[in-house]
């Protein structure tokens, strides 16, 4: 019987992060957990093809500096991180609510390929889920909070058109696995 939901097993996915720390009272079912799993290991720049399948077609990935809409545009993003850092180390995380969206706070030192520059970002990751348990949103709040205004949005919506077309995703498993995924 299918419910239509994400997978609940981790290993099919080669979810990495599966210590999950959650706040105190705060209980995630097994299929939260595969999604906070699969999370963790993007924002640690371990994309897969098997983990983006949790996301709907038509999610939206956004933070500070991109507004990316659909399939082809939030997996550059994921997989651009393996491009724009050489070292990526989470230093702490927690689930704060597990309700819809689910919240985490995430702190995350990320190194930049090529000049050594290491930038420490604190966010609050909202995951919003739709009626089948996929991934329909994901905010990364840095410091809480997104940019609002036109100019601001509007480089957002640009990198998410621009990314894509530096950035290749694999088309298969065979790809993936040739990356290391």
């Amino acid at each position: 019987m299918s419910t239509g939901g994400p997978p609940t097993s981790s290993g099919v996915l080669n979810i990495e992060n599966t210590d999950i720390q959650t706040a105190s009272g705060i209980d995630l079912s097994s299929s939260q957990r595969t999604i906070v799993g699969s999370v963790l290991d993007l924002f640690a720049g371990r994309p897969s093809l098997a983990k983006l399948q949790l996301w709907r077609d038509d999610a939206t990935f956004t933070d500070p500096l991109t507004i990316a809409t659909g399939r082809d545009r939030y997996a550059a993003q994921w997989y651009g991180l393996q491009s724009a850092f050489s070292s990526i180390e989470r230093l702490s995380h927690q689930v704060t609510d597990a309700g819809n969206p689910i919240l985490m706070d995430l702190k995350t030192k990320y190194t930049v390929k090529g000049i050594g520059k290491e930038q420490t970002i604190q966010s609050v990751i909202a995951i919003f889920l739709d009626k089948e348990g996929k991934i329909e949103k994901l905010e990364d709040r840095w410091d809480g909070e997104l940019p609002d205004g036109k100019i601001a949005n509007a480089f957002r919506h640009l990198n998410a058109v621009t990314v894509p077309k530096m950035i290749s995703v694999p088309k298969n498993a065979d790809e993936d696995a040739k990356r290391g995924n």
